[in-house]
């Protein structure tokens, strides 16, 4: 195909609908090689700045977008990581991303989101779907997956980490604390306080099932038999939080502690307690999980779990950046990040 003369390409690049501008056209614009050229994007240290300031202004009058895809299949390298999580919509999950995207950002690579809803079999789905794509690595959260998709990715040879949990039967490292220790942590820091008189509100969530049952098991070993658990359908929301609180009061036996499996939960039942002329945390305390920012500016401020979020995001980048610099590196690698419990005035 003869390459385009500079008059064709100013008027391609003002047409809708034209064929895609390639590497060569900005060459020719810019009146250097197309090896010139792609050293100039890809390698701007062999270029010297006149030459490369040459370049990017054709490339910014051109409007050319770099085919990632052929870069890609050159190096083997898509410079992609697909993070999935639960939801977009939930900012429980968001601390955590973005430090995770900084670190990577910082290195050179983007990251794809994929929301999985808290179910397992559309977690597959979106897996067989993106590691068509060749992703350089990904990010889990929980250590939930269905037999396929640990089959699958055991396979793949693409290096993961699973954040936001623990497990025995880790898929490759880990970076996250244990929900079972979460609960009972929980258990022995409130009856130490003197509660004795629990209740548990949990959205359908698996990792929030696991916090309570430890809970529980925990609080029957100080001789509290007695916890109802009012579960929630997904999404966690101040309004799963009021209809909590609205149906355990119901039962006639008001709680003295609320345990919630979210601080949007939590949020709603010191909601709720107001509108129903509940003193907090005189006739009712309540604690979340998660230590949102509203936590702390909640009236009266929201006791909470700190799952150390940023920290969390900071090494799941970490770890993930080490095996892609090194490929033996990292084998095997378990992060417990921990968590604190923060007493505040629902408490």
């Amino acid at each position: 195909m003869p390459r385009k003369s500079k008059r064709e390409l100013a008027t391609l690049a003002t047409m809708p609908g034209a064929m895609p501008l390639t590497l060569a056209d900005v060459a020719l614009r810019a009146g250097v090689s197309t090896m010139t050229a792609s050293r100039a994007l890809n390698r701007p240290e062999l270029v010297s700045q006149p030459t490369r300031d040459k370049i990017l202004e054709a490339v910014r009058a051109m409007g050319y977008v770099p085919n990632l895809l052929a870069g890609s299949l050159a190096s083997s390298k898509s410079r992609l990581v697909a993070i999935l999580l639960p939801t977009i919509a939930h900012s429980l999950f968001a601390t955590t991303v973005q430090a995770i995207m900084d670190g990577l950002t910082d290195a050179g690579y983007h990251a794809l989101l994929g929301p999985t809803g808290y179910s397992p079999e559309k977690e597959q789905t979106l897996l067989e779907t993106i590691l068509g794509r060749r992703p350089d690595g990904i990010v889990l959260t929980g250590s939930l997956h269905t037999a396929a998709s640990r089959a699958r990715l055991a396979n793949a040879g693409v290096p993961l980490v699973e954040a936001w949990d623990l497990s025995d039967r880790p898929l490759d490292m880990q970076v996250g604390f244990s929900h079972e220790a979460v609960g009972v942590a929980l258990a022995r820091h409130y009856t130490a306080k003197g509660y004795r008189d629990f209740a548990v509100i949990t959205a359908d969530d698996p990792r929030g099932h696991r916090r309570c049952k430890a809970l529980a098991s925990e609080l029957a070993a100080h001789g509290i038999a007695r916890v109802p658990v009012q579960v929630m359908p997904l999404p966690a929301s101040w309004q799963a939080g009021r209809q909590g609180l609205r149906a355990l009061l119901a039962q006639g036996v008001p709680p003295r502690l609320v345990v919630c499996s979210s601080d949007t939960i939590a949020l709603g039942v010191m909601a709720e307690a107001a509108s129903q002329g509940l003193a907090i945390p005189r006739q009712l305390a309540v604690v979340g999980f998660g230590d949102l920012s509203e936590a702390s500016q909640a009236y009266p401020s929201l006791s909470s779990v700190s799952v150390n979020a940023a920290q969390m995001g900071t090494q799941v980048a970490s770890a993930l950046l080490g095996r892609l610099r090194e490929p033996s590196c990292n084998w095997g690698l378990v992060v417990d990040t921990g968590f604190v419990i923060r007493d505040r005035e629902s408490t």
